[in-house]
């Protein structure tokens, strides 16, 4: 297991304070709280694992999907072969513009796989105020592998 997926799993269960506010210690440390902290949950872990992100829109890495994979597009970071700590992208109505963020942590099967991700729930995937353990299907999803 990746020093990425070992900092998000001890994050499993925080949720945002007050509910339904996005104000969380990940939005206090990236200087950006109270808006939907779906990537700034990446960034805030591949910082505490001591693999800081560039800068990715913002000093400390990405606050938005697109913005990350422009920035994943560009540099050449999108893999088809995941491994433990990559950042996942998803793209819930498959229109192109990615919708949220997580980590990978393995494949269950060879459609399905395991993710860590901040600002999710099982009512609203992109925005539901909890960091969680999750089963996604290799759908509409993109793979980026930090390169340094």
């Amino acid at each position: 297991m990746s020093k990425v997926v070992e900092v998000a799993t001890k994050e499993i269960g925080v949720t945002e304070s007050p509910k339904n506010s996005n104000k969380t210690k990940y939005g206090t440390w990236f200087s950006l709280s109270g808006v939907p902290w779906c990537a700034i949950f990446v960034s805030w872990c591949y910082a505490m694992a001591g693999e800081p992100l560039p800068a990715i829109g913002f000093k400390k890495g990405f606050a938005g999907c697109q913005t990350g994979y422009a920035y994943f597009k560009k540099n050449k970071w999108i893999t088809t072969n995941p491994q433990s700590g990559d950042i996942v992208l998803f793209d819930w109505n498959g229109d192109g513009r990615y919708d949220h963020t997580g980590i990978f942590v393995k494949w269950i099967d060879k459609i399905h796989f395991e993710t860590i991700e901040g600002n999710t729930s099982l009512t609203n995937q992109s925005n539901g105020g909890e960091v969680m353990r999750r089963v996604r299907a290799n759908k509409n999803v993109l793979f980026a592998r930090v390169v340094k």
